[in-house]
């Protein structure tokens, strides 16, 4: 049994049973409908206020990384960005709705800053909150 420290096959396991399918569906066709935010596209602990958001929160720097480096989170959680981009010509807001707009934003703050090597987290920031980062999530992150 390997060691998994942060905890993050809670996320697998939310994605799980066609969930993940079911966010990438939605991600592509332009328009979010179900609830799936937490798990797919994280962000920091002290964010969000609801069990659920506490539960999925992203509560260190390493937890991150850990995240992005999962063969099986860092490659969804790059493929959901790429799928918000495929639609530039709506808003963050038309495609997340809201709150969940600000949630991706703090998620692409997130990781922008902890995985350079995916340029994709940042392209959604570029795109569609003119390159300007959540700043909570910014000043955990110290970035």
């Amino acid at each position: 049994m390997s060691v998994d420290p942060y905890r993050l096959e809670r996320f697998v396991e939310a994605q799980a049973d066609g969930v993940y399918a079911t966010a990438l569906a939605e991600l592509t066709a332009g328009r979010k409908t179900s609830h799936w935010i937490w798990f797919v596209f994280p962000q920091i602990a002290g964010l969000g206020h609801s069990s659920t958001s506490r539960f999925y929160a992203i509560g260190s720097l390493d937890e991150a990384r850990a995240y992005v480096a999962h063969p099986l989170l860092g490659p969804r959680l790059a493929e959901s960005a790429r799928a918000v981009l495929a639609h530039p010509d709506r808003t963050a807001r038309e495609i997340m709705g809201s709150p969940d707009d600000e949630k991706l934003r703090s998620s692409m703050t997130l990781f922008a800053l902890v995985a350079d090597s995916e340029p994709a987290f940042q392209q959604v920031l570029d795109t569609f909150f003119a390159g300007k980062r959540d700043p909570r999530t910014a000043e955990w992150v110290g970035g």
